[in-house]
């Protein structure tokens, strides 16, 4: 069965060594998040998160438009569509000489 989002997912865990298992146990990575008040905890959950957008005591969806959006894994194709990263998805590079 194939399933195509929004889908949420709230587990309780019994720390954060469990909390990032679970988190990168998937074969998908478009958007987590983590509700904590330890700096600690929320700078470790920033780093070691496979996923492409983390968000920190915040809603995992409506990001800004100024900043890429996309994930890892099973949820990313191509280069991110949003912010600067918008005129490598839709520009092709091309490198020309003339010699006169």
């Amino acid at each position: 069965m194939r399933c195509f989002g929004p889908v949420a997912s709230v587990i309780k865990v019994s720390d954060l060594d469990e909390a990032m298992h679970d988190a990168n146990d998937t074969q998908f990575g478009l958007s987590a998040g983590i509700c904590t008040s330890s700096l600690r905890s929320a700078a470790r959950f920033k780093q070691e998160s496979q996923a492409g957008m983390v968000m920190v005591n915040a809603p995992t969806a409506g990001v800004d438009y100024h900043v890429p959006f996309g994930g890892t894994k099973g949820s990313s194709f191509g280069p991110r569509e949003q912010g600067g990263y918008a005129r490598d998805f839709y520009t092709t590079v091309k490198t020309a000489y003339t010699q006169t």
